[in-house]
């Protein structure tokens, strides 16, 4: 349900409470005195049979007798009573509910359960159970029993814990820091972080939102969200349970790399959230995102009136992926013309121990001016010739008054020695202040890793190769085979029959039941001079080195058969439950200066496929240089994956050995991706060694696991992915009102180039048809809002010329929150008007409302846009002026459902 009825919980006209008694310490009470303290604005209704009046305020028997309709209504009873009490809050008109009651079980025949039962059907929205209770200081709904009321501020915060909300917020409170909301989920049995990510994303009061999670149900839901939120505003997460053990033993080396808090880092890395390890971490992150909007970028310069914090903090900077600044030569010669002779003429820029105000403030506005810092982070320790309120004084007043000229670069501050009303001070002149330098780098390395995330969000990816083709119907055929066997692996020639079909390199095997069949498999291979391997295998044996299962270099029938023996009778020795189907017999493949890899897929419960790229060979579980990434890949999150390990570095050329193909890891990583989008039975993936140099790559080992496949996501699209591919059933061709066909498929994120083309043939009219004003330059950033989508809630389909590749015309639908009303937007190049495009193009949007779900499409269109009038009036929408704008029209069309 997402937004809908949520400004109810932040917003409310009304409150009732349900549960409050007399007794000092009841839950209850305690609510109705923050929400008495705090000013709430409305009428507040207190329920309860027992007693006249709590607190001097009125009660009444039952939720009907209020004599108002209670927008949000708090529950504080027992379990058993609270789905009957949400009834109730129905009956009476309530949007919303908050259940501040623990211990309600889960699962069916729980109160969670008949508290579902009650409140899904009716559309009443529930936060909880088991919540802190619900914050809006700019409503002053102070809705909880957290200690402190925070300030008013715009900063949003999101707990699956009320210990840790009462925990943030105590510790706001004392740092003066303000909140636009703070609301714990509990329970989740029906708000959650998806729902409170759509509703801060576009809530004017917040800025940046925070989040504790510890567990994602629809991952999804989340992503999406995630991802809509993080191209607005700063997401910071915190998640528990980084080293928490797994349920059950890996069976692959890709599972056994990507355990589940991993998969987590990945997919808040694929939203461009930013993901810190503790409280104090996310403490830190408030105090920075309190007062910072921007960075530029990651270059800081340290100011202090002592050398060795200013030199810690450099450290601690680069530690951290940070870049020291250096001072230009125009900043050098402004330093040395107002500074006294001593100060240090480098980054740290030390103002010596005697250092007052006036000279922290001259230093600082040069610094601000120079083009090679992105951010200044100033330390004080305090001196007798240098007090630090004076200081700061003078810091502030130096930034209000070039406020106009650095407002983009942020200044960071620690002032040592705790001076509470020059942290103050600094921190009305908006800088955030740190106990130490430490922490300071660490708060403006969130700025930087955001600023990246939101990059990455924004690159456009290389085009694929024109030959990247693969054989899906093979695939699928041989997959479907093995599973209607009963079979849960791929065999040795069913793995490279499948690699086959994705153009994945790997050497050649040859299945062989015993020792005697493995000599005479082996046989044309050392007659044509190449040694060969030997290795057991056994769908329940799923590391070989286990059981000594590998022997190599063997170059002679006879040592074949040797050690094909040896290896069947120790692995039934060792593993007796073990299916021993014999051994593989493979050619030796030599390549010296290769490096040993290991890439796969492993399967997570909540997200899904998980793409594994790291070091390879038998100690990479020991080794544990490993990234993952969330699939579908493009090239440049396949080359961002493999900058994330160690082993990338070796990929380089280093001393007589020639640069790994990076570029064919990187494409190999995206094949993967794609076998995984369309071969959902396929649950693991696992090649382990992969050697890489520079001739390319070639899988020496890989082991393939299916079953049927599952459904992990609700709604359309892949039933495994957490994001949602490429939507390929949506490709089709059409044929124009001249005659010539028109190929349509969904917009991909390398279509930037095609997309930039396309505007060069759009008259400067048509542009401002579309866009409601002229539009001139079309900025990366522009274009990229247009080509990435994530498919969930926007999508744009281009229709294409098939034979010169030039996009004729596109059309974009974008879902609300809600999955209810869709807008939708078109353009069709100026010299095809007339063709029936646009006609066409706007029948298949409307079917793909249908697809999606939607209720209903709608568009604004200037009044001047005849022709786009009359096509909507055409195709059976309806047509009003827009109240607020008499230039716009609103055109609205009910959407009918496709046949399930």
């Amino acid at each position: 349900m997402s937004t809908y009825a949520l400004d109810a919980v932040f917003s409310p006209k009304s409150v009732a409470l349900v549960g409050a008694s007399p007794r000092e310490r009841s839950l209850g009470r305690l609510v109705l005195r923050q929400l008495l303290d705090g000013g709430f604005p409305g009428p507040v209704g207190v329920v309860n049979a027992r007693y006249p009046e709590i607190d001097g305020v009125r009660t009444v028997r039952r939720m009907q007798e209020l004599d108002f309709t209670p927008d949000l209504v708090l529950i504080a009873v027992p379990p058993k009573d609270v789905a009957k009490v949400a009834g109730h809050a129905a009956d009476c008109g309530a949007r919303a509910v908050a259940v501040l009651t623990r211990g309600m079980g889960a699962g069916p025949g729980s109160y969670n359960a008949a508290l579902e039962a009650v409140t899904r059907p009716r559309g009443l929205r529930v936060v909880g159970p088991n919540c802190l209770g619900v914050v809006a200081p700019h409503s002053k709904l102070f809705a909880s029993f957290a200690a402190s009321r925070p300030l008013a501020g715009d900063l949003a915060l999101v707990s699956q814990s009320g210990a840790v909300s009462a925990a943030v917020l105590e510790w706001a409170h004392s740092r003066s820091i303000g909140f636009s909301a703070a609301i714990s989920l509990g329970d989740s049995v029906d708000v959650d972080f998806a729902d409170m990510l759509d509703w801060f994303a576009i809530d004017r009061h917040t800025r940046a939102i925070l989040l504790y999670i510890e567990q994602v149900r629809d991952a999804r839901k989340f992503l999406s969200a995630a991802r809509a939120a993080a191209r607005a505003k700063p997401v910071v997460v915190v998640k528990p349970g980084r080293h928490a053990p797994l349920a059950s033993a890996p069976r692959t080396h890709a599972a056994a790399l990507a355990p589940p808090d991993h998969v987590y880092d990945s997919a808040f890395r694929r939203a461009g959230m930013l993901r810190v390890h503790a409280l104090d971490e996310l403490f830190a992150a408030a105090e920075t995102l309190s007062h910072l909007v921007t960075l530029p970028g990651n270059r800081l310069a340290v100011l202090t009136n002592g050398l060795g914090t200013g030199m810690l903090a450099l450290d601690r900077l680069v530690d951290a992926g940070g870049t020291p600044a250096r001072l230009s030569a125009q900043t050098m010669e402004t330093l040395d013309a107002g500074l006294q002779r001593g100060w240090s003429r480098r980054n740290p820029v030390d103002l010596l121990g005697d250092a007052d105000g006036p000279r922290y403030a001259q230093a600082l506005e040069a610094l601000l001016a120079d083009g090679d810092t992105d951010a200044v982070l100033a330390i004080h320790v305090p001196t007798v010739l240098s007090p630090p309120l004076d200081t700061a004084r003078a810091v502030a007043d130096a930034l209000r008054a070039g406020k106009g000229r650095s407002r983009r670069k942020p200044t960071l501050a620690v002032w040592m020695g705790g001076d509470g009303e020059a942290t103050r001070m600094l921190g009305e002149a908006g800088v955030p202040t740190y106990a130490t330098e430490a922490e300071a780098v660490r708060g403006f390395m969130y700025l930087a890793r955001h600023r990246q995330a939101q990059i990455a969000l924004r690159e456009t990816p290389p085009s694929l190769p024109d030959d990247f083709n693969v054989d899906v119907d093979a695939a699928r055929a041989l997959v479907r085979e093995a599973l209607d066997a009963g079979r849960e692996w791929l065999d040795p020639v069913e793995v490279a029959r499948l690699f086959a079909a994705y153009d994945i390199p790997i050497a050649a095997s040859v299945v062989a039941a015993d020792a005697a069949a493995a000599a005479q498999a082996a046989r044309p291979l050392l007659d044509a001079g190449h040694p060969v391997a030997v290795k057991v295998f056994s769908p329940d044996i799923p590391h070989k080195s286990d059981v000594d299962g590998v022997r190599l270099n063997l170059v002679s029938a006879q040592a074949v058969r040797e050690a094909a023996g040896e290896i069947l009778a120790r692995a039934a020795q060792l593993r007796p439950g073990a299916r021993l189907d014999g051994v593989t017999v493979q050619p030796m493949i030599l390549r010296p200066k290769a490096r040993e890899l290991i890439c796969g897929i492993a399967d997570d419960p909540v997200f899904g496929p998980v793409v594994v790229f790291g070091r390879g060979g038998v100690a990479v579980e020991i080794i544990d240089d490993k990234a993952l990434a969330l699939p579908p890949l493009d090239l440049r999150l396949a080359h961002e994956l493999i900058g994330r390990t160690r082993v990338s570095r070796i990929l380089k050329a280093y001393r007589d050995v020639p640069a790994a193909d990076e570029r064919a890891v990187a494409l190999l990583l995206v094949k993967l991706a794609q076998l995984a989008a369309d071969l959902p039975e396929v649950s693991e993936v696992d090649i382990n060694p992969l050697l890489a140099d520079r001739e390319g790559v070639i899988a020496v080992d890989a082991r393939v696991s299916i079953a049927p496949s599952r459904r992990l996501h609700r709604g359309r699209g892949h039933p495994r992915f957490a994001v949602l591919p490429y939507p390929r059933e949506w490709e089709r061709t059409i044929t124009r009102a001249d005659g010539k066909e028109a190929f349509v498929r969904p917009v991909r994120p390398e279509d930037e180039a095609m997309f930039r083309a396309f505007f060069d043939k759009v008259s400067q009219d048509d542009l401002r048809l579309r866009f409601f004003q002229a539009v001139k330059d079309f900025s990366h950033e522009f274009i990229a809002r247009l080509t990435q989508l994530d498919y969930a809630r926007q999508m744009a389909l281009a229709a294409i010329d098939p034979d010169s590749g030039e996009m004729l015309g596109a059309v974009r639908l974008v879902s609300d929150a809600n999955y209810d009303r869709g807008e939708y937007g078109i353009m069709v190049r100026s010299d095809l008007k007339g063709a029936g495009l646009g006609w066409q193009l706007m029948q298949v949007m409307i079917e793909l409302a249908g697809w999606l779900g939607l209720n209903t499409i709608e568009g604004q269109v200037l009044r001047e846009n005849t022709t786009m009038l009359s096509m909507c009036r055409n195709l059976g929408f309806n047509v009003a002026p827009d109240p607020d704008d008499m230039t716009v029209m609103l055109v609205t069309l009910p959407v009918k459902k496709p046949p399930v």
